[in-house]
């Protein structure tokens, strides 16, 4: 559903720009619930407000819910074949493949430094291999990221007294 948002409201319709799409799905994914409702919630409100917000909402969850609700209606008797089964493992494949097609297009509009790169790699490490809560590493991801911010600030507001 991310690089689909992003390709109506980025690419199609120029409502947000590439930086307003990182940041929604910055609080989407630390916002509780799935990130695809929250990711349409935060842009339908940044495009219209509340209405804009309920509206983008519902639109994501009810044809989702909908096909769902009757896919398992007819699917329960057919989930023991081995077809099936496979057919999930390339359901699986295509949407890993759209996650990174999501990612390949956002970071071309991120800031590349030294401290990003240290943060994305800490963040893969301790959600590959080591199995910590992703909460705890956002949350600490985000302190890293505000510490660094508020140095940076320090260091020009400290340069430019000099001068």
């Amino acid at each position: 559903m991310i690089p689909l948002i992003q390709k109506e409201t980025v690419e199609s319709h120029s409502w947000i720009s590439d930086a307003d799409i990182l940041d929604i799905v910055a609080m989407a994914e630390a916002t509780p619930g799935p990130i695809a409702i929250n990711c349409a919630t935060f842009v339908g409100y940044k495009v219209a407000g509340f209405w804009g917000s309920l509206c983008a909402t519902l639109g994501v969850v009810l044809p989702s819910f909908t096909i769902i609700s009757i896919l398992a209606f007819f699917l329960e008797p057919f989930k023991t074949l081995k077809v099936v089964s496979y057919a999930f493992v390339g359901i699986r494949a295509g949407v890993m493949v759209l996650i990174v097609q999501a990612i390949l297009k956002m970071q071309k509009s991120c800031e590349r430094n030294w401290i990003n790169t240290l943060i994305l790699l800490g963040a893969f490490v301790c959600v590959a291999f080591l199995d910590l809560s992703v909460i705890l590493i956002l949350l600490v991801s985000a302190a890293c990221g505000i510490l660094y911010q508020a140095l940076c600030a320090k260091r020009i507001t400290k340069r430019e007294g000099e001068k």
